[in-house]
């Protein structure tokens, strides 16, 4: 990208500078003095910023939040590569469409291949009137075009990738709490997070998670024989989707006389209800929101749904996420 140095150069170049006279002259060095100059006043007020004992004080208040903070990025990147976040079976679509070699051969320049179908695993090629059905009834169409069976072993599957994003949605909105926080704590000048904020968080020594939710995306395309139009219809698989998702399987399989068909479904809603009946405190440390305001809760099974553990209240404990992964610890060994 071009610098505004460059920029004016150019402008002024075809004129010549000689045309420039006067308070014209004057103007066009004032200005090339300030953006010359600018870059090292910024860069001056930076480094004086860093180094005074203002901000080495209020670093050194902050050690303890920014070690407990990383320790919760650390713990978002556990999350995440531990996670499932796959449902169903791949389009049946071009799955051998890559053994095929395909030409536009049109003719008199008259190329109507503005819009090319996409074949992948969750891409479902398909009428314009299903793509349309499925804009309408988005469950329905899920479940039919990518294999999500109405079975319990399905059902486990959904309320286990519904768990996992909304573990990692908690996990990332905590971070970036924690992060805004400690800016507001520390509350450096506004031309120090706006030019340097790497440098900032890099002084400060807190480490930045880049993770954000693996929302598995599927979608319905229609696409022309000629390519000349197309429509989609896109389905996200957040929370309220997966959600509506479960309720859906546990409408088609509630006459099964087993846990899988028969139990509460882990929402948002039920995780709430937990957190505000153990009055946001972990049940196993003690220490709860009131006196840590950023803490990461989250709701765990007494007993494991591996090994028939239901998702109801009486089965359901508010722990902090240093207890429950250290319980998950002890569970793997």
């Amino acid at each position: 990208m071009p610098t505004p140095i460059f920029i004016m150069l150019l402008v002024v170049a075809p004129i010549g500078l000689g045309a420039l006279t006067g308070s014209g002259l004057v103007v066009f060095i004032a200005l090339a003095l300030v953006l010359i100059v600018n870059p090292i006043i910024w860069k001056v007020r930076k480094d004086r910023y860093f180094n005074s004992e203002q901000f080495q004080e209020l670093r050194s208040e902050t050690v303890s939040v920014v070690a407990e903070h990383n320790d919760v990025v650390n713990y978002v990147a556990e999350i995440r590569s531990q996670g499932s976040f796959e449902l169903g079976a791949p389009s049946a679509t071009g799955r051998y469409a890559h053994l095929a070699t395909f030409e536009n051969n049109s003719v008199w320049n008259n190329r109507r291949d503005r819009n090319v179908a996409e074949y992948a695993p969750h891409v479902h090629n398909a009428s314009l009137q299903v793509v349309r059905n499925a804009s309408m009834d988005p469950i329905k169409y899920l479940m039919k075009y990518f294999s999500i069976k109405a079975d319990q072993e399905t059902l486990a599957d959904v309320q286990r990738v519904a768990e996992d994003i909304s573990r990692l949605e908690e996990a990332v909105a905590n971070v970036k709490g924690r992060e805004a926080a400690i800016a507001a704590r520390i509350n450096p000048p506004a031309f120090i997070l706006k030019r340097y904020t790497e440098e900032f968080w890099t002084q400060v020594g807190a480490h930045l998670s880049p993770i954000a939710v693996p929302y598995p995306q599927y979608r319905f395309q229609y696409t022309s024989a000629g390519g000349n139009s197309a429509q989609t219809t896109s389905i996200e698989l957040n929370t309220p989707t997966l959600e509506a998702l479960s309720e859906k399987l546990v409408e088609k399989i509630r006459w099964a006389k087993s846990a899988a068909g028969q139990r509460a479904l882990m929402t948002v809603r039920l995780r709430t209800q937990i957190k505000e009946r153990d009055r946001y405190t972990c049940l196993q440390c003690g220490v709860s929101v009131a006196a840590e305001p950023h803490l990461l809760l989250e709701v765990d099974h007494i007993r494991p749904v591996s090994k028939g553990g239901l998702s109801t209240p009486e089965n359901l404990q508010t722990l902090c996420w240093r207890c429950n992964r250290s319980k998950g610890a002890r569970m793997v060994g």
